[in-house]
Order: structure tokens, then sequence, then C-alpha cells
């Protein structure tokens, strides 16, 4: 069956770096769109970052832009989104998302993408 299995969340202070990984499973990775979503306490679940199925576009939150970078690699069936310069309002579960042949500005827009991940939980401490 297909899995996505984040990894690389925890606790960091203001200003410092993260990189999630998530890996799939299951899948033939190259025709999935990937995405990144979180949600914090109390607040719906929002968009992060996308990446086409192509590999070849990427879309991001504005609140994010200039600060994360998502990625894949194609050999490992792993995609993932290295964070810089964070802040606590960047405090949430990150959840990785695939869905097929899907671009990364429609991704931005799913709420029900073919697959999800559990989650790994950011915190950020000012």
């Amino acid at each position: 069956q297909v899995q996505l299995v984040e990894s690389g969340g925890g606790l960091v202070q203001a200003g410092g770096s993260l990189r999630l990984s998530c890996a799939a499973s299951g899948l033939t990775f190259t025709n999935y769109g990937m995405g990144w979503f979180r949600q914090a306490p109390g607040k719906e679940r929002e968009f992060v970052a996308a990446l086409s199925w192509s590999g070849s576009r990427t879309y991001y939150a504005d609140s994010v832009k200039g600060r994360f970078t998502i990625s894949r690699d194609s050999s490992k069936n792993t995609v993932y989104l290295q964070m810089n310069s964070l802040k606590p309002e960047d405090t949430a579960v990150y959840y990785c998302a695939a869905h097929l042949y899907t671009t990364a500005q429609t991704m931005a827009r799913k709420s029900d993408p073919d697959y999800w991940g559990q989650g790994t939980q950011v915190t950020v401490s000012s």
C-alpha cells in the first residue's frame, strides 16, 4: 500500500533551520505532485509548498517564500522541505501529501490529495 512517512521535525530556536523529509513507497513517485501542508493548534490546515509531478515547478505560500525550499530525490522516492529563518509562527504539524499528475499550483489548492503522511511536529521557540 502507499505510504508517506515524514521525518526531521523537532524543536528549534527562531532563526534556525530544519529539513523535513517525506519518504514515499507503494507508488510511482515521479508521477505524483508532492506538497507540504501544516496545521497549527486551533487552526485549519494550510498549504506551505508544492512540487509538480514533473519536478520542474515549485509553488510556495507567501508566508514561507524565500525561506523554505521544496525539492525531491527521485532515486530515493523522497521529497524534502528545507526550512530556514524559522519563526515561532511556523510552529505546526507538517504533513506531506501526494496527488497523481498534479501541477504545483493545483497541489496548493488541494484539500483532498490522494495520499497524506502522518505528520511531523515542528516547534520554533522565540
